[in-house]
């Protein structure tokens, strides 16, 4: 099949996190691979959307695999269509005067619940954008941008001023890799606060820095601007970084960088081990079954909100730092993160003991 070129219908002037309606829609075209068109081609297909609606990606994604079919929102109203350029006229007349083309399979919100890149179940953003319900609509789609499943400190802490921020980025331009460049820089300033064992200073930038961390993929999303080299970039750092916090953390307590044999050496190793071991066999997981361990059951996307990845262990060192005991917060990172391996090896057995095509996510069925 031929991909089809994108029209957008109508003018769409109202502004939503620093663009209009109509560039959103161009972005999201764009996005779906979609060439944009101002009138209908020769041939092929085209994919009809009325510009003053803001679309989730997933259904203008969708429709256009969908050809013949027609987008309705909850309440049964057509917004948009994949249809011949040869009726490319009488469908923009109908979906304009609000009508449903004729003749058009339905292609409902039901369908199109699930989103896999984000690991959650939830109706997709399909919403009619009017200077009263742009907030509501920016929270809409930011809260559309957010993981089902993660850890406690991005589920709970950090959405609202996220929100804040990630507005305040978009009206400026600022675009996704100047955040996530900035976040790197806190990054080293918190790797060498720690080795220096300016314990209290290096968490003030470990915690800006994931708050960040958390602002530039909602920035990349709400504004339709992630990429390829920007997603590697942001995972990237975040893949890499932990461990040398850890190793910084444990030479900031104990004077020394390199690993020793004594508890606080064996305790450095479980937690770098750890990690590391962990996020293989999140790998072998994800490349045997094709979704993410933390996705699997209602029991295993809890418990991604604690298992010892970067923020959780961060809870764990603020308190232990505040009351004048990093060392004691070292040793029970060190703890929190053998029992977390623990708990992801069991998870990978299990999973490996069941027939392949019984291991399926909880939030896709």
């Amino acid at each position: 099949m031929t991909t089809p070129a994108g029209m957008i219908l109508g003018a769409g002037d109202v502004r939503i996190w620093g663009m209009t309606a109509r560039e959103r829609l161009r972005r999201t075209f764009a996005r779906a691979k979609l060439a944009v068109v101002e009138t209908a081609p020769a041939s092929g297909g085209v994919v009809l959307a009325l510009g003053g609606w803001v679309y989730d990606e997933s259904l203008l994604a969708t429709l256009a695999k969908r050809p013949d079919a027609v987008l309705v929102t909850d309440d049964g109203e057509a917004v948009a269509a994949h249809v011949p350029a040869s009726q490319v006229a009488e469908a923009s007349a109908a979906l304009e005067s609000g009508r449903e083309p004729a003749g058009l399979q339905r292609l409902s919100l039901a369908e199109l619940s699930y989103n896999e890149a984000l690991r959650k179940r939830e109706p997709p953003v399909l919403v009619r954008l009017t200077p009263e319900n742009v907030r509501a609509v920016e929270a809409r789609t930011f809260a559309g941008s957010y993981k089902g499943v993660t850890d406690v400190v991005t589920k709970y802490w950090w959405p609202v001023p996220a929100r804040i921020v990630t507005r305040w980025c978009a009206i400026a331009g600022l675009r996704p890799n100047h955040v996530t460049f900035i976040g790197f820089l806190l990054v080293l300033a918190a790797f060498y606060l720690f080795w220096q064992g300016q314990f209290g200073w290096g968490l003030l930038c470990g915690w800006i820095m994931t708050f960040l961390d958390t602002v530039d993929g909602k920035l990349a999303r709400v504004t339709l601007t992630s990429s390829a080299i920007g997603n590697v970039f942001d995972h990237g750092i975040d893949l890499i970084h932990p461990p040398f916090w850890w190793w910084a953390w444990y030479a900031g307590c104990f004077g020394i960088w390199a690993i020793g044999t004594d508890a606080a050496g064996i305790a450095l190793w479980v937690i770098l081990g750890g990690y590391v071991v962990q996020r293989v066999i999140e790998g072998i997981f994800m490349r045997r079954f094709g979704f993410h361990v933390h996705s699997w059951r209602a029991f295993d996307s809890f418990f991604r909100l604690i298992t010892a990845r970067r923020n959780p262990n961060l809870l764990i060192l603020t308190p232990a730092w505040a009351i004048g005991q990093p060392v004691l917060g070292f040793y029970l990172v060190a703890i929190w993160t053998g029992l977390s391996l623990i708990v992801h090896a069991v998870q990978l057995v299990q999973a490996m003991a069941m027939p392949r095509e019984r291991v399926v996510s909880w939030l896709s069925r």
